[in-house]
């Protein structure tokens, strides 16, 4: 519970300091970082909260935020290190991008999900992150605000753009089999 609590802490922290600085509440919510961290503290709430959740669900829903945060982490560390990162606070910025990565994946490795997952509950897993990318660049388009200078096309060119949403996608494609295969290999036998 801690761990579901904490990046929810986190978020919530931010977005006060994005909001005290006259921020658009809306690009505080562009970030897929912000996002991926509060479905990660859900997820993590999610058993507690509830005594019989659906198992096959909640599989999906946890999947989809162990891949998210994985990229999330691996992303940050490879693109966005040395961005700056403007009003982000140092011990935010440590919880959402490097810690709740971390537990993601070892909250999965340690306790696999119970139920199996295959290549069609991955393919529902993207449907987040695709959807997130068509909002952003359609929301980006029109209000010329992008979360992330590889998702502008104004800076990386409509070919750049394409390539990283691309390479994106089978990195996400390449962890979620991986996570997935791990998840399969460390279920309980029943």
């Amino acid at each position: 519970m801690a761990f579901g609590v904490l990046p929810l802490a986190a978020v919530g922290r931010q977005l006060v300091i994005h909001v005290e600085h006259g921020f658009p509440i809306t690009n505080f919510f562009g970030y897929f970082t912000n996002l991926s961290n509060i479905l990660a503290g859900l997820v993590l709430l999610l058993p507690a909260a509830s005594k019989a959740p659906r198992a096959r669900f909640l599989a999906i829903l946890r999947a989809t935020a162990v891949i998210d945060m994985a990229l999330v982490g691996i992303l940050f560390s490879v693109l966005l290190r040395n961005a700056d990162l403007g009003s982000l606070l140092p011990w935010v910025n440590f919880v959402l991008h490097y810690l709740m990565p971390c537990i993601a994946v070892l909250d999965w490795i340690v306790l696999p999900p119970a139920a199996v997952l295959g290549r069609r509950e991955l393919m529902i897993c993207l449907i987040f992150p695709i959807a997130y990318v068509i909002c952003t660049l359609v929301r980006g388009y029109v209000t010329g605000w992008y979360p992330y200078p590889f998702l502008n096309p104004g800076l990386v060119g409509a070919g750049g753009v394409a390539a990283y949403v691309a390479g994106i996608t089978l990195a996400f494609l390449f962890f979620g089999w991986a996570l997935i295969e791990v998840g399969r290999l460390r279920r309980p036998v029943r």
